[in-house]
């Protein structure tokens, strides 16, 4: 419980402090903040492994990891949903942190739902294990297929909201809601908060299965689904610009959850209670220890930037993406795409230099993409 209420307490103080005036967050706040998250759930590591046991402390570091690769695929999504909104960039934080505090809570009454499933009936770890071989090959195929992401917009829901409610083209500020001659209006703003309400729980499936791979205490799976979310805001803008360059990240996140699968097969077999396998004994096989989890995980992650990084370099030696990663895209409050380069000089898609107003200061043509224009 008290822990519980101090984890509440780091997102209630994350939100008033930094999130409650619409900004963009520096490269030098991401990076102190995501610092400070990544130590605090280490240090609380540290006193898993002392106040329970090395095992324990094991479990925490590997469920951890996991989850905090599993997040990072969050914020692939997020980059989506913020374009496909076109959501200025000064008012992504306050949709980032409801969303993540959203994705806690879905995550929490999954926790407890897999718990009372495995209290109830401990070969539900078949049912996790083969969940996840799933998720695992169609994450890989996907990838290797190029396969195309759904546009949020095309969302059942979004749209059913579309049609219910009225919803303004333009943003008021960070308002999720504004009234107009008494009536109320949502801005594009809410609907994209539910879109993203909507993709955290597709990813809660994955997640919650995945952690009960690793460690079956609540506590544990808890507690590393919340420090994998904190400072996840903050990493968003630390890492943007580079998430597109981990080109291979899904086949990392898909080689994961396809391992911790194994994992759970195993687990399962070995504690055995189905009539039908073995005549209901346990079955001699292998288990995966927890440090061996740890290790593959941490190497698969490794690879997987590694190699990213590779192609990235190659390609950017061949040509073939710009060299320019000072410029990022942005909208204005009425959904006008511009870009703005790490001096912070607004560009239309014409390579025109503009004024916050959004009048042309310098006529400089061509594709803002190709390289600087001042």
């Amino acid at each position: 419980m008290l822990t519980s209420v101090v984890i509440l307490g780091f997102f209630i103080f994350d939100f008033v402090s930094n999130a409650r005036t619409p900004h963009e967050p520096t490269l030098k706040e991401s990076t102190w903040w995501s610092l400070f998250y990544v130590g605090l759930a280490l240090l609380f590591g540290v006193f898993v492994w002392v106040l329970w046991d090395a095992e324990h402390g094991l479990q925490y570091y590997t469920g951890y990891v996991t989850e905090k690769a599993l997040s990072v695929d969050n914020l692939f999504v997020f980059a989506l949903i913020f374009a496909a909104f076109k959501i200025p960039r000064r008012y992504q934080q306050k949709v980032l942190l409801i969303g993540i505090m959203m994705a806690l809570f879905f995550r929490l009454i999954f926790i407890l739902l897999g718990a009372s499933l495995i209290a109830a009936w401990s070969d539900v770890f078949y049912i996790f294990a083969a969940f996840l071989l799933v998720m695992g090959v169609k994450t890989i195929v996907d990838e290797a297929r190029d396969a195309e992401q759904t546009d949020p917009k095309d969302m059942r829901v979004i749209k059913w909201l579309g049609k219910v409610i009225p919803i303004s083209d333009s943003y008021k500020r960070d308002n999720l809601w504004y009234r107009d001659k008494g009536k109320l209006i949502f801005t594009p703003l809410f609907i994209a908060l539910v879109a993203i309400g909507l993709i955290d729980v597709v990813f809660a499936l994955d997640s919650i299965p995945a952690i009960y791979g690793i460690t079956s205490e609540a506590y544990l799976v808890f507690t590393t689904n919340a420090f994998s979310l904190m400072g996840l805001r903050q990493l968003y803008f630390l890492l943007d610009g580079l998430l597109d360059r981990i080109v291979y990240l899904a086949y990392g996140l898909g080689a994961i959850l396809a391992f911790i699968g194994v994992k759970l097969l195993l687990h399962a077999l070995h504690e055995n209670n189905l009539p039908f396998i073995n005549g209901g004994e346990d079955v001699s096989v292998p288990e995966v220890g927890t440090l061996t989890s740890l290790v593959v995980i941490v190497g698969i992650l490794v690879v997987t930037v590694l190699l990213s990084l590779w192609k990235d370099a190659r390609d950017r030696a061949r040509g073939m993406v710009s060299k320019d990663k000072n410029l990022k895209t942005d909208y204005d409050d009425h959904g006008n795409k511009h870009y703005v380069d790490k001096d912070g000089y607004m560009i239309d898609e014409d390579g025109n230099e503009l004024d916050w107003d959004g009048n042309v200061l310098t006529e400089k043509g061509g594709d803002p993409s190709a390289g600087h224009y001042h």
